[in-house]
């Protein structure tokens, strides 16, 4: 079995959505590993440095048996101007794990777009590396069965700020605007 991942953005010193990303946590070790302690996040990144002129991108790999991997790196936004739906009625992503064979397959038929928006049973799911926000003109929305919930996305739907709706993949030319979420990109 392939770890588990937290990626975390730390920004000026502070360690962001640390609440969210403990939540997913808990919940990917109760499914895969219940009688397995669970590595607190809050004490692992306190004992580091964070030079506050930066934006970290921290990656955690933990299993079973803890943490195992902890990686921080300037964290630089990548830029993506085109989009392309690609179909896969059989993906599953819920646990966001190391393995990410499946998505990295769909990514290879994005052709000349810069990211692909996985279409997973008719609906609008994630990008290879993100939730989605769409805009209609009044409200922001995210797809109702994303692969991955989360941290961000989730963050966005507790504070009001982002609603989920089915958006069905023949409604996508309806919305005005699209933006990728994830726990580096706030909306």
């Amino acid at each position: 079995m392939y770890p588990f991942v937290e990626t975390i953005r730390v920004e000026k010193g502070i360690v962001c959505n640390l609440p969210y990303h403990q939540q997913r946590l808990e919940r990917t070790m109760d499914n895969f590993f219940p009688s397995a302690p669970k590595p607190i996040l809050r004490d692992v990144l306190s004992a580091m440095l964070w030079p506050v002129d930066t934006v970290w991108k921290v990656h955690i790999e933990y299993d079973g048996e803890g943490i195992g991997l902890i990686r921080k790196e300037a964290y630089h936004r990548r830029n993506i101007k085109s989009l392309r739906l690609i179909t896969c009625d059989n993906i599953d992503y819920a646990y966001k794990s190391a393995d990410r064979s499946q998505l990295s397959r769909l990514l290879l038929q994005k052709g000349d777009a810069d990211e692909i928006i996985i279409v997973k049973n008719g609906r609008l799911t994630d990008t290879s590396y993100s939730n989605i926000a769409l805009f209609d003109g009044n409200r922001w929305v995210t797809p109702a069965h994303p692969l991955l919930k989360g941290t961000m996305r989730q963050s966005l739907i507790d504070k009001g700020l982002l609603e989920e709706k089915d958006i069905m993949a023949d409604d996508f030319p309806k919305y005005l605007e699209v933006r990728l979420i994830n726990a580096m990109m706030p909306l």
